[in-house]
């Protein structure tokens, strides 16, 4: 995904633009920055949120929503309130399950319709176990752009074990704490 934002970039000749991106999206954008194929005159500015360079296993709470989401799928629900029902099992809080069905569509067929996710849930099912990986090593690839790191307050995302790795690829950094969540 971050050879998908440089070479979208690149078609547009964009420069000098600033990248932003929550979570694995902030891994994607970090990437980006750290990429031997970046332009230098591309990317001027990166803020990266509650998310860091970390290399680890997935969250047991991330492989938690995907299997409520793929039940969901499953049991072809027709509304939004089904869906949460279904996720409410999983996860008690509101304000994380309202974020999880963003991504949820209506897809009409012949005999009526039912909910969907927009994320396709094979895909990152089969490729969970990688997801936590990141592509460079902090003594091979630096970007020493202006950096700011957004942590939650009550995430553990970014926590003190993992901001030195941080600071490696991201020497001119800066963190900030925000209070929230991840989600």
């Amino acid at each position: 995904m971050a050879g998908d934002i440089i070479e979208f970039c690149k078609e547009r000749s964009l420069k000098q633009i600033n990248l932003l991106g929550h979570s694995l999206g902030g891994k994607t954008v970090m990437a980006a920055a750290l990429s031997p194929d970046l332009p230098l005159d591309m990317l001027s500015k990166l803020i990266v949120v509650d998310i860091s360079p970390a290399r680890g296993p997935m969250s047991d709470e991330f492989r938690t929503y995907l299997r409520a989401m793929k039940e969901i799928e499953h049991k072809r629900v027709k509304s939004r309130k089904e869906a949460d029902d279904v996720l409410q099992a999983y996860e008690p809080d509101m304000s994380i399950r309202q974020f999880l069905l963003t991504n949820l569509d209506r897809v009409s067929h012949g005999t009526g319709h039912h909910h969907k996710f927009r994320v396709p849930l094979d895909i990152l099912d089969k490729g969970i176990e990688g997801i936590g990986d990141f592509p460079y090593e902090p003594d091979h690839r630096k970007w020493e752009g202006k950096t700011l790191f957004v942590k939650g307050s009550k995430s553990k995302y970014i926590n003190r074990k993992n901001m030195p790795i941080a600071k490696e690829y991201f020497p001119n950094m800066e963190l900030i704490t925000l209070e929230a969540g991840h989600w």
